[in-house]
């Protein structure tokens, strides 16, 4: 049997449920919102639970992906996301559902980064970029289900029964993963938590995790904030449209990554060999999310075309964990992917719910509901541009 099918197949079916339950509740925020009498603040603390938990598991994940292996963390893990998925599937009150939402995060943590270690133990070095592009796509694929297929089930199944079923597919795959996946001999085994740990600690004061955490935290989790909750209720409340045609624009959204990342895997080897970096593609990616998004607050028409443009911009800074390990000994790269893997997901528990704090402030202030979203969204993109000019300038400087 072929290592894509022992490898990549099982830790692509785990990423995609991952991306799947990260944004699921843009689609259902709606009916959680009237079933719990929620604002958009308790929506955001509910919803980011899973981004918290998430985060704060990935220091963790490292040591233990270095110390055990893929095989058996992600094996094991994906069984905790299945018990929460489990709980808020049956949950009837907003301690309960936010509980389960941070079971999840905790379940499905290493899902990304399990797959990354992975790939470094059993492809060789010229596939990473690719490798990187075809699981990401994967993950795109996660969340185009999680949007116009998810709003067309609703009324067959309710947001409950997605649970239950979403359950039994955890289940599933972590019984895959944990009897395809190869055991390899883990390279931290042999370090004392002290040393493992002190290693954790040369990762985070090293200047180059610092040129690369910034536009991480802010633009790749602003755009986990945005795609897993707020872009229904911005297309709603600011461009007009109805909940149905809210998800069609989050469906062109979804699609834009899952195409963009595909194309990261189908080319990104060949136009590294034709002089074209994975680094420029990061730079590339990122300029066009920003611009995407002062497109969006500019009310461009049609409405989808800012939209689809982000998907495809924001999808390059997945190359970031491959460049940013490759400043690292193999050794380190359960642990570094894990570290800049946190700030993404502090930056987008951090904007997930300041975004709802903000945008129900300036309501109670008298402002109008799209004027609310527009400032709060134009707060954010100030936030990333000084990320995004950061990355250059320390570019430049080596």
């Amino acid at each position: 049997m072929s290592l894509w099918v022992r490898v990549f197949l099982p830790f692509a079916a785990g990423y995609y449920l991952s991306y799947l339950l990260r944004t699921v509740n843009a689609v259902i925020a709606p009916e959680l919102s009237r079933e719990l009498s929620l604002s958009a603040a308790d929506l955001g603390l509910l919803t980011s639970a899973y981004l918290i938990a998430f985060a704060a598991f990935q220091i963790p994940l490292g040591l233990l992906l270095d110390r055990f292996g893929p095989r058996r963390v992600e094996g094991g893990l994906l069984l905790v996301a299945a018990a929460g998925a489990l709980l808020f599937a049956f949950g009837d009150s907003t301690l309960q559902l936010t509980l389960a939402r941070g079971l999840i995060g905790l379940g499905v943590s290493s899902c990304l980064m399990a797959a990354f270690k992975g790939f470094s133990q059993n492809f060789p070095a010229e596939r990473q970029a690719s490798l990187t592009g075809a699981i990401m796509a994967s993950g795109g694929l996660g969340a185009v289900t999680a949007s116009l297929p998810l709003e067309l089930a609703l009324p067959l199944i309710g947001w409950r029964g997605v649970f239950q079923g979403l359950t039994l597919l955890l289940a599933a795959v972590a019984a895959w993963i944990f009897f395809s996946v190869p055991q390899h001999e883990a390279s931290g085994a042999r370090d004392s938590l002290a040393a493992q740990l002190k290693a954790v600690a040369g990762i985070l004061v090293h200047r180059t995790f610092w040129r690369y955490a910034p536009p991480v935290a802010l633009i790749t989790g602003g755009f986990m904030a945005v795609q897993g909750l707020w872009a229904v209720p911005w297309l709603i409340e600011v461009d007009g449209l109805t909940r149905h045609g809210a998800a069609e624009v989050l469906f062109a959204l979804n699609l834009a990554m899952l195409l963009s990342h595909l194309g990261i895997a189908s080319f990104a080897t060949r136009l590294s060999r034709a002089g074209i970096r994975p680094a420029a593609l990061l730079v590339g990616g990122y300029g066009l999310a920003l611009a995407s998004q002062a497109a969006m607050v500019a009310g461009l028409q049609p409405v989808a075309l800012p939209w689809f443009l982000y998907g495809i911009g924001v999808s390059g800074g997945s190359l970031s964990y491959a460049l940013l390990a490759a400043h690292f000994a193999p050794t380190l790269s359960g642990r570094v992917t894990t570290a800049l893997n946190l700030l993404a997901f502090v930056g987008a528990f951090v904007l997930q719910w300041g975004l709802g704090v903000l945008i129900d402030g300036l309501i109670l202030s008298g402002f109008a509901a799209a004027a609310s979203y527009r400032m709060t969204f134009m707060i954010m993109l100030v936030l990333q541009g000084t990320a995004y000019a950061w990355f250059i300038y320390e570019g430049r400087r080596r």
